[in-house]
């Protein structure tokens, strides 16, 4: 039997979402070490799950040569890019006219998203809003996970010293009947034992 096609969307349900996550991330690392053996490729993966942990592969060496090889490979791309730029470099005055243009694109989309008519905004300004948005939907999401999880770990406190007390008490009850079983019974007569004036059948 073929298994249905799985919705490409965030699973909302956080256990189902670790699983999944969990899953294919194995799928994902034993792929590329497939990849590497068949092909001889040299292969990197880092993985960042919603929780901040890191997972990383290197098929050949170590990450760090890794990385030191990609960053020479795109500085000598870029180089080759900016030969013909007379100013590769941007000096302070392009940066901060860069910056108040992205400034402006953001409160533009804001108030686009507050009631701005459709039209309003460019392709590239859509674009770089739904950059920010995904950006901020990300932290978002992380800053409730970790909240969650403070709530979670200081509900597991609270039981923790709630079943410290119930046993103290439980055992304070233990006792308090332990004692109440071994206490003397009371009697009207001085010395119990003791008949007086009677005389023993023979």
């Amino acid at each position: 039997m073929a298994r249905g096609r799985v919705q490409l969307k965030r699973i909302e349900n956080p256990v189902h979402r670790q699983v999944t996550f969990c899953k294919r991330r194995a799928g994902l690392l034993k792929k590329a070490k497939e990849l590497s053996v068949l092909c001889d490729a040299e292969i990197g993966l880092v993985i960042f799950s919603a929780h901040g942990k890191l997972y990383e592969l290197a098929t050949k060496g170590t990450m760090q040569g890794l990385m030191e090889r990609y960053m020479k490979f795109t500085r000598g791309a870029q180089l080759e890019g900016t030969t013909q730029v007379a100013h590769p470099i941007m000096d302070a005055k392009e940066e901060t006219d860069v910056l108040k243009q992205e400034i402006e694109t953001l409160q533009k989309g804001i108030g686009y998203l507050f009631g701005g008519g459709i039209g309003t905004m460019t392709m590239d300004e859509l674009q770089v809003l739904e950059k920010n948005l995904e950006n901020w939907i990300y932290h978002i999401r992380s800053m409730k996970m970790n909240i969650m999880l403070q709530e979670i770990q200081a509900l597991r406190d609270k039981e923790g010293t709630l079943e410290a007390a119930n046993k103290y008490l439980h055992n304070k009850i233990m006792e308090s009947a332990a004692i109440a079983d071994f206490a003397p019974f009371a009697t009207d007569t001085m010395h119990p034992l003791i008949i007086q004036d009677g005389i023993f059948p023979l």
